[in-house]
């Protein structure tokens, strides 16, 4: 359940809102290192005064390079960790404490490991990967940093000869699902996203996320892709409600990119997707790409912008059946449907209605549009992630300016007494 004050994880600053357009990334800043003072001692010649004057120099200077590469090695992201699956067995009491979800395939707890709070997700293989090579992936995506995704720390393989599972070690973020957010069973009425700003900064947030993963690591694996945009992934945290994508490098490190499709028919291996978020071609294939990433992304624009959830079930009294509708079909009925030009007031009941009318009407438009765009069916007709982000950045923008223009004036007085 989502609650109104969900907290900001301790170990990070605490962040303010930004325009998109500035850099998201992390940043370290190096430690200034101490000032030595140092004192000469008077002699009768000046030639060994001078020389124990650039002893001391060189001396000083010397302490200075050694803290000053400390303070770059300290400034350097760090190594991933390599877990013992020991080390996790403590933590979770045998697997038994701390567990957040359990199910057949996949598992996952909260625990202190090596004096971090942590969240470890057990994952099977999908596809067996090379030891050498899973160590290289680990380390390329243990490097990569950005403000919108929750950082990936190590790995632990349990078994002999690579096993059949493995053990994700992510940072702990204080916060709510971006599911939890929207939809509390217990209080349908209620949501933390009650106004709009929250929620155009959390697409500014995922569409930044995203296209990093897809264009800005700078790493080496080919085709990077995330393969679990969902909005049960999205971690929102206040006070600014941004938003921090989880499970990062799970697709890769568990070999659920499947570079070549004959080993997975080889194995007869399913690879698993959310009902709703995938897309046509990831259904007939089981490949993730960075189209079908895209295809997810849109489907959570929908649900931030109406609430409901990507698939929902009415039973119809008349025929005795369930129904099936798709937060994608009302969108486009509410775009393209009617005919007869109320585009806005179709929005208006159709955009969560605990926005009340507190919303640009115009801004939300042009986001659902850019939304069913990401989910047509052809792969090739969806938009890049780098224009995505491009594009609601500058709804961000005119969404700054919608709220600064329905600001009442402070500064006027009214009177009722006669002129």
């Amino acid at each position: 359940m989502c609650k109104s004050k969900m907290g900001v994880n301790a170990s990070e600053p605490t962040r303010t809102r930004s325009r998109p357009s500035q850099s998201q990334g992390r940043h370290h800043s190096s430690r200034r290192s101490p000032s030595t003072s140092t004192t000469g001692t008077t002699t009768t010649t000046g030639t060994s005064s001078s020389s124990n004057s650039n002893k001391t120099a060189a001396s000083s200077s010397s302490a200075a390079s050694r803290t000053s590469l400390a303070s770059l090695r300290e400034s350097l992201p760090e190594n991933p960790h390599i877990y013992d699956v020991s080390e996790i067995r403590a933590a979770t009491n045998n697997f038994l404490a701390h567990r957040l979800s359990s199910s057949s395939s996949k598992a996952s707890w909260r625990c202190n490991l090596r004096g971090k709070e942590v969240v470890v997700f057990q994952r099977k293989f999908r596809r067996r990967i090379a030891k050498d090579e899973l160590k290289d992936r680990l380390s390329d995506i243990c490097r990569s940093h950005h403000g919108s995704i929750i950082n990936l720390l190590g790995a632990s393989v349990s078994g002999s000869g690579g096993g059949d599972h493995i053990y994700l070690v992510y940072e702990h973020v204080n916060g709510a699902s971006l599911a939890d957010c929207l939809r509390n069973s217990k209080n349908p009425n209620f949501t933390v996203l009650s106004n709009w700003a929250s929620r155009i900064q959390i697409a500014t947030d995922l569409a930044h996320g995203l296209d990093y993963i897809h264009n800005k690591t700078g790493l080496k694996i080919e085709n990077l892709v995330h393969n679990h945009i969902k909005s049960s992934a999205v971690i929102v945290t206040e006070p600014d409600y941004n938003a921090r994508i989880c499970h990062f490098g799970t697709a890769q490190l568990c070999g659920e990119t499947n570079e070549t499709t004959s080993e997975r028919d080889g194995h007869g291996s399913r690879f698993e997707g959310v009902r709703g978020y995938m897309s046509p071609e990831f259904q007939a294939s089981g490949i993730a790409t960075r189209e079908s990433d895209v295809f997810a992304f849109g489907v959570v624009m929908l649900e931030l912008i109406s609430g409901e959830e990507p698939l929902k079930y009415r039973y119809d009294k008349a025929t005795g059946d369930f129904e099936r509708t798709s937060v994608i079909e009302t969108a486009k009925a509410v775009i393209d449907g009617g005919g007869d030009g109320d585009t806005e007031g179709r929005l208006r009941r159709w955009v969560d209605r605990r926005l009340g009318d507190s919303f640009p009407v115009t801004v939300v438009e042009k986001l659902t549009r850019l939304a069913l765009e990401c989910v047509v069916e052809d792969p090739v007709n969806r938009p890049e992630m780098g224009r995505v982000a491009g594009k609601i950045s500058q709804l961000y923008l005119e969404s700054e300016k919608w709220a600064a223009n329905m600001k009442r004036p402070t500064d006027i007085t009214v009177s009722y007494a006669p002129r």
